[in-house]
């Protein structure tokens, strides 16, 4: 029984080191890949009906209603005025349903979209779906062209809206 559980517990450490050392498909200076994904509510979203109007950041988490992707999703909600006066657009995307992203905007009055990639045909193309079949927390700032300006692959949560904020008003 020892024996099997140090080579399950074995499996699961190399499991994670492998899951937070996957190298990032895109990069700055990348044409970002096309998307169009339904909130909650069905509504679509296009990364395309942004192009030659404004950044757009799209930040990818891993579970909706986890402590990390709340603290995550609500530092954005404080801070969506500032978003919002400067024309940046801000796109959260997941692989949950679209009824666990509704629970999750209305359990915490989030004001921005969430988007539902439950089929993870977008995390792949960006390359941030993990072996768990989760999202790895990152983030893309995509310009007014459709570039990848930066890609952060999120630390400190609790600054995260205000990282993101600055990095987005620059290619203003």
């Amino acid at each position: 029984m020892l024996k099997v559980l140090s080579i399950i517990l074995v499996v699961f450490a190399l499991g994670f080191y492998f899951y937070r050392n996957q190298d990032l498909k895109l990069k700055a200076g990348d044409k970002a890949p096309g998307f169009s994904l339904q909130d909650s509510n069905g509504k679509v979203y296009s990364l395309a009906e942004y192009k030659g109007k404004s950044p757009v950041i799209v930040y990818f988490y891993p579970k909706a209603g986890t402590s990390g992707c709340t603290k995550e999703a609500c530092g954005i909600r404080d801070n969506w005025s500032k978003f919002s006066q400067n024309g940046i657009q801000v796109l959260g995307v997941s692989v949950d349903s679209k009824s666990e992203i509704k629970k999750f905007v209305d359990d915490y009055k989030l004001n921005f979209p969430l988007l539902s990639d439950n089929d993870k045909s977008v995390s792949k193309k960006y390359g941030v779906l993990g072996i768990s079949g989760f999202d790895r927390r990152i983030t893309f700032i995509v310009d007014k062209n459709s570039k990848i300006a930066d890609v952060i692959e999120v630390k400190d949560i609790a600054n995260h809206a205000d990282m993101i904020f600055q990095k987005a008003l620059a290619l203003k």
